[in-house]
């Protein structure tokens, strides 16, 4: 069982990441993840107007950039057995949840109906989420590495399935919160009339989370 991970993890960064293009923030999954936390965090420690937000967010939309053709050439891994495709899910949520930020933040930055301090609060609170899926990866990374031979098949099969049941339901908290900040968004617009504004930034509720 211990190969089977440890090839998995070989496998998996090989498939996705052509040996002449690799670049360590691409092929590390919690590598990547952690730049695009470092970068969230950047805009709350620096930001206090809309302005300083855009100018700090487009960092964030680098590096998660960066990591984009990795994820999506990892999405097209199959036959995989099924602990390595755990692990392969787990990193993408991940990227999943980096997605939901890097894209409806952006277009948070957009919407009249939310302040300089609003915005900065809702940056916050992803931030928050991210970092709490971005350890989990960190902690799946070390677990299906050579370091942890301190435990057992079992071991490290039962903390794989933690990992990924926390992530997922981290995927999903960060799935209402977004739902939830578009809402306030669309409420405030009808009040003004200006419902059609909202929905032509985010999306119609068929289109999107919401």
């Amino acid at each position: 069982m211990k190969k089977i991970i440890y090839l998995v993890v070989t496998a998996i960064t090989l498939a996705v990441v052509p040996a002449a293009k690799a670049q360590f923030i691409v092929a590390d999954p919690a590598n990547l993840a952690s730049g695009i936390l470092n970068s969230a965090n950047e805009i709350i420690q620096t930001s206090s107007t809309v302005s300083n937000v855009v100018k700090n967010f487009k960092e964030v939309e680098k590096v998660y950039n960066q990591g984009k053709e990795y994820y999506d050439k990892l999405k097209a891994v199959s036959n995989l057995v099924k602990d390595a495709r755990k692990v392969q899910q787990t990193v993408l949520l991940v990227g999943d949840v980096s997605e939901m930020y890097v894209k409806n933040f952006g277009k948070m930055m957009n919407d009249p109906n939310f302040t300089p301090q609003e915005l900065v609060a809702i940056g916050n609170g992803y931030s928050a989420l991210l970092n709490e899926s971005t350890e989990l990866l960190k902690e799946l990374k070390q677990i299906i590495s050579s370091s942890s031979l301190s435990l057992n098949d079992k071991e490290r099969m039962d903390v794989i399935d933690r990992v990924y049941k926390e992530v997922k339901e981290y995927h999903s908290l960060v799935r209402y919160y977004t739902n939830k900040n578009i809402s306030v968004s669309y409420l405030r617009a009808k009040k003004k009339n200006d419902g059609k504004r909202i929905l032509d930034l985010y999306g119609s509720p068929s289109q999107k989370y919401w």
